[in-house]
């Protein structure tokens, strides 16, 4: 009986630690849960690690007008911001997402908006779903900058998300607990 109390426990602890994200997450994805988290990782060398967080209506896509989402790298190394940008547009471009003027135009935002990073520093996107969708970027929980474009949004997420990601089995550990709530 005791072990099964401690369990119980153990279990209700846990789940309280994964049921509150942090303020900043919580803002842009209401009732936000993780739903899955990987690393990525280059010639064996890790990367990031990546989580999305999703809230009741799951993962539903980045063309969905009801469904924000958020997703997070935290980097292993440090890296220069236009190199990340860089990296992202070859993605979009690997991917098929956009025209080739879409994808220099989103280059230049992105090399703009992201900054050189340190070991341990996080970068976060969310999908801000709605009528006019976008993207709010954040460095370490705080506001980087809003891009209202809706292709942009989706094209920069697909890099993770889509079918056709480089990345499959980062995208199926992050999509592994996505799926709406009951």
């Amino acid at each position: 009986m005791r072990q099964l109390l401690v369990a119980a426990l153990l279990s209700l602890s846990m789940f309280g630690a994964a049921a509150a994200p942090p303020a900043f997450i919580a803002a842009d994805v209401p009732e936000a849960r993780l739903a899955g988290e990987g690393d990525y990782t280059w010639f064996g060398m890790r990367i990031y690690r990546a989580q999305l967080w999703v809230g009741p209506q799951g993962y539903q896509g980045a063309a969905s007008a009801t469904a924000p989402f958020l997703l997070e790298l935290r980097y292993a190394r440090a890296l220069d911001g236009k190199k990340i940008a860089e990296a992202s547009y070859e993605q979009m471009q690997k991917i098929g997402a956009g025209t080739p003027e879409q994808r220099l135009a989103w280059l230049a935002t992105m090399q703009r908006i992201f900054p050189d990073v340190k070991e341990d520093q996080r970068i976060a996107g969310a999908y801000r779903a709605g009528i006019a969708p976008g993207v709010r970027f954040y460095l370490d929980g705080k506001v980087l900058a809003d891009v209202s474009d809706g292709d942009f949004a989706r094209a920069f997420f697909a890099i993770w998300l889509a079918p056709g990601t480089t990345a499959p089995k980062l995208r199926a550990a992050l999509l592994q607990s996505a799926a709406p709530l009951p």
